[in-house]
């Protein structure tokens, strides 16, 4: 059976650069041993396949696999499907559209508003399901160290050090001095398990407040050895989780506060990921993640 798939870049407004996706469409009739195949034939970070939705309100459902495992959320995955389904609803657009995409995954039901334009490539926000939690304490900075190839006086920026947290997928984050540190990285497998390995939790997300662009709030580098080949170019669900970060350590005022995060750089796709936090109380209360994505190609499989 011939089923159409789709290539998106994601957390980007131009073809090449971002996160990459693919989406297969019409995938009912898959089974889990096929989505891996799939997945692993496309040979991306992650591959989504779009089923129909248990509610028949709701848009889609969505089932998102990396070339490993499946996954219950990712953050790439849902803004570039959500842009691939709007846009097909609304065909050729003479003005900018917005529409509501409702989309069920493995964490529950993700509600995600898109602005569609004539001209140039759509943007897509999706609320957090799951407000971040903070884990376990992190080991001592000196192994963290160790497992990015860095010195231990690498780690630590300002008043932020080293926490855990997840929003639907967990991960330590590693604060560092600049963009010096972030090019000198260089993972040490062999004290990666020592150092970011807590049950299900084995990704590090890297971050400091020097950046490439002055419109950038933080730099970051994601690291997940054999999941991601390594390094992930753009990562929502780490940025829905950072959110978390960021209230505990610069105590935003309340009211909505914006980031801007720039990630993939290293890795010659560079990316921006739009984080939002609603406080209220000197609480969080909501987090949003948006970004732009672009389709780049398409074609159909034999499944």
């Amino acid at each position: 059976m011939k089923r159409d798939f789709h290539i998106l870049d994601v957390f980007t407004a131009v073809p090449y650069s971002g996160n990459p996706l693919a989406v297969v469409l019409d995938a009912d009739g898959l089974d889990s041993g096929q989505m891996q195949t799939i997945a692993r034939e496309f040979n991306l970070s992650e591959t989504v396949f779009v089923l129909p939705p248990e509610n028949p309100v709701h848009s889609a459902r969505l089932r998102i696999f990396t070339r490993f495992k499946e996954l219950p959320f990712a953050g790439h995955p849902t803004v570039g499907t959500a842009v691939l389904l709007a846009s097909q609803k609304m065909g050729e657009l003479e003005r900018e559209e917005d529409a509501i995409i409702m989309l069920e995954e493995g964490i529950g039901a993700v509600r995600v508003g898109v602005r569609v334009f004539p001209n140039r490539p759509a943007f897509a926000e999706f609320d957090a399901v799951a407000l971040p939690e903070e884990l376990s304490e992190p080991p001592p900075a000196d192994r963290m160290a160790a497992a990015l190839g860095l010195a231990p006086n690498d780690i630590g920026l300002e008043n932020h050090k080293p926490t855990r947290f997840s929003a639907g997928l967990a991960f330590s984050f590693v604060p560092v001095r600049g963009l010096e540190a972030m090019e000198r990285i260089d993972i040490n497998p062999q004290h990666w398990k020592d150092a970011f390995w807590d049950g299900d939790l084995n990704a590090a997300f890297v971050y400091c407040r020097q950046c490439v662009h002055t419109k950038s709030h933080f730099h970051a580098r994601m690291f997940l050895p054999g999941l991601f080949g390594s390094e992930d170019a753009a990562t929502g669900s780490a940025a829905a989780a950072f959110a978390g970060v960021i209230q505990r350590f610069d105590q935003p005022r309340d009211g909505i506060q914006r980031a801007a995060i720039e990630q993939g750089y290293e890795m010659g796709r560079p990316s921006e990921i739009a984080l939002e936090l609603e406080m209220a109380g000197g609480r969080l209360k909501a987090v949003r993640i948006g970004g732009h994505a672009v389709p780049v190609m398409s074609g159909t499989l034999e499944a």
